[in-house]
């Protein structure tokens, strides 16, 4: 015959039961209010996380559909609106958006034959640190090209010297600028020799090598064969 459970370990048992529940009550009696309240705030909280995500989402896609129109009335002549719009997305788009309407801003100054601003322009977008290093290099070039005349050769040299390495992306553009300068010191002999290295830098455009060549040729280096065609 099945013996009956001891009757001590029942009995704790079933106080143990009565505790937890009486602690469950007591807790709930307490804080319940509080862990509604904690509730209520984190699914706002979520849902407003959400929300936000989606407008940033959906306010982006309006900034570039401007931008495009923009473009276009820029590409049909029609600027009068123009600046206006591309200073409001300069602050109120993401960094693309708001990169590529500071460049399309200086580009219409330069239609509009404003040159102090498109260089300020160029300026801005070149120290925010803010903006992804392609356009803000890019920058930088356009902004060094608009001031070449007014800068000291060594100015231009020590400005694009990050630039002017073979293999980076600038290196044609930038390069020519430097040995541009470099030819304002008189240093032909230097000037020479990077325009021999945009020769024969293959990641540069064809037209920038070329040109290299030439002027490598004038002034007595020989990079002629960097654009010979390799042999199978």
């Amino acid at each position: 015959m099945a013996q009956p459970p001891d009757i001590n370990e029942t009995f704790v048992r079933e106080v143990d039961e009565d505790l937890r529940r009486d602690q469950m009550r007591d807790f709930f009696k307490t804080y319940g209010m509080w862990v509604m309240a904690a509730v209520v705030l984190f699914l706002a909280a979520s849902g407003g996380f959400i929300w936000w995500k989606q407008h940033r989402v959906d306010r982006h896609g309006e900034h570039v559909e401007k931008l495009a129109q923009i473009y276009k009335d820029i590409g049909t002549g029609n600027t009068a609106q123009a600046p206006q719009q591309l200073d409001e997305l300069t602050k109120d788009g993401s960094k693309a958006v708001r990169a590529t309407a500071m460049f399309a801003r200086a580009a219409v100054a330069l239609q509009q034959a404003d040159v102090k601003l498109a260089t300020s322009t160029y300026r801005s977008i070149a120290d925010d640190s803010g903006l992804p290093k392609p356009y803000r290099d890019a920058a930088l070039i356009r902004q060094t090209t608009l001031e070449f005349d007014q800068l000291q050769p060594q100015d231009v040299i020590t400005r694009l010297q990050p630039l002017t390495k073979p293999g980076e992306p600038w290196f044609g553009t930038a390069g020519e600028l430097t040995a541009m300068a470099m030819l304002k010191q008189g240093k032909r002999e230097e000037a020479g020799r990077l325009f021999a290295a945009i020769a024969k830098d293959a990641g540069v455009p064809q037209t920038i090598r070329a040109r290299a060549v030439q002027v490598a040729g004038s002034l007595g280096v020989d990079a002629s064969a960097a654009l010979q065609p390799q042999a199978q």
